[in-house]
């Protein structure tokens, strides 16, 4: 016997409900997206438990950069968890054959991919980061007749790979594409409301970027804009955090302590030294007070140097968690801060003016490839609070999107 599912559709998800080989909903932050897709694949489970789904992105190095865990909030909330049995890397049917697995597509060949052809629905999360390449191989392995091709994304570029596909000018001719934004989620939660509200009074591009998917655009050439000196006295009870980025013959290896009270994020020390020896790194910490008692994230490029790290003193080092767009959203969530730095940290200073987007020479247009001539100290920074953003960020993704599931 067929499961009930009380599943109400928003509006906007209508449209989906109808066979098509493409089905695509982009758009901004809490729109309801990525919550709405991961029901139609408990659905599509519950109503034929002999589905096989891949649930794919550019890169995954682990589950934990899946939508597995979305999943398996709609399974216990839908309350069908009899129906799955959960394992630790796949969701299989308990009442059929049906499974749904979850690769990342950028460590695919055209022979290894060939074991995906027998999909019947794909489901691809931050779908602006897929590339060209790993859509020509996707598109004619998910070949079962029948078969669909879903995409979720908040757009970046008008050139990324699905945009031209999905949102150029010749779409392919059983798409259906649905543009979905926070206005789209009257259950929105007040606390991302505010968020949203706070972008949208200071920083209007990115305001249009995550809230409204509109195309990142850079107005200026400098990437950081909301910071300023000024002189401040560290709280006693600070929660502090610390930064490293490596560097050695033309690069300094730079340092920093911060710490953030509300929306502001105070830098209060730094050091930095131009070919510092690995033997010698320690000392260049310790002109940074209290280091050696708190957790350091440090450039993963060198695990070699963070192991001696932590046999010499700072036993709790870490090294930074990098993959597609960590920089670009380490910048976003910093952006999202008003960067106080303390006048002695002249280095910090210096790194923040010159951070800056290249310039197309032939026309003189603002890209949005990153100049790291002057990326050590931002780098700094981005490292130092990368717990905080991986943090906030799966605690975002989780959040319900409605509150009744009599809305729709």
């Amino acid at each position: 016997m067929t499961q009930n599912l009380n599943i109400k559709t928003p509006r906007w998800g209508l449209p989906f409900l109808e066979p098509s080989r493409y089905k695509a909903a982009w758009g901004g932050r809490c729109s309801g997206k990525s919550h709405f897709f991961a029901e139609m694949i408990v659905e599509r489970m519950v109503i034929d438990p002999s589905s096989r789904i891949l649930c794919a992105r550019e890169v995954q190095k682990s589950l934990s950069q899946s939508v597995k865990r979305l999943i398996e909030a709609k399974i216990e909330s839908l309350e069908v968890g009899h129906l799955f049995d959960v394992q630790q890397s796949c969701i299989k049917s308990a009442i059929g054959t049906g499974i749904v697995i979850f690769s990342g597509l950028a460590d695919h060949t055209a022979d290894s991919i060939k074991s995906m052809e027998g999909v019947d629905v794909c489901w691809c999360e931050e779908a602006q980061s897929i590339s060209q390449r790993s859509l020509d191989l996707l598109r004619p392995t998910i070949r079962k007749e029948g078969s669909e091709l879903w995409f979720t994304f908040n757009p970046r570029l008008e050139t990324d790979a699905i945009d031209r596909l999905l949102r150029g000018p010749s779409p392919p001719p059983d798409a259906v594409v649905v543009r979905v934004n926070y206005e789209d989620n009257p259950w929105m939660p007040q606390i991302m409301l505010d968020e949203m509200e706070y972008d949208k009074s200071r920083d209007i591009d990115k305001f249009r970027h995550v809230w409204e998917g509109a195309y990142l655009t850079n107005s200026e050439k400098r990437i950081y804009k909301n910071w300023k000196v000024e002189d401040f006295d560290t709280p006693k009870d600070a929660m502090f955090y610390f930064g490293m980025d490596l560097g050695f013959s033309v690069d300094p290896t730079t340092i920093i302590r911060c710490f953030i009270e509300g929306k502001k994020l105070y830098i209060d020390y730094e050091a930095s030294e131009i070919g510092c020896e690995t033997v010698d790194l320690p000392h260049l910490m310790m002109q940074i007070p209290d280091i050696e008692n708190w957790p350091i994230t440090i450039d993963s490029s060198r695990p070699e140097t963070i192991s001696h790290l932590r046999r010499n003193g700072f036993p709790k080092c870490r090294g930074s968690v990098k993959g597609a767009n960590s920089v670009v959203e380490g910048i976003e969530f910093l952006r999202g801060y008003d960067i106080i730095v303390h006048p002695r940290c002249k280095g910090v200073t210096d790194g923040l003016t010159c951070y800056s987007y290249k310039v197309d020479q032939k026309t003189d247009e603002v890209t949005t490839l990153i100049d790291h001539a002057s990326s050590d100290f931002p780098d700094a920074i981005r490292y130092s609070i990368e717990l905080v953003r991986r943090t906030k960020k799966k605690k975002v993704e989780l959040l319900p999107v409605s509150g009744s599931k009599n809305f729709w």
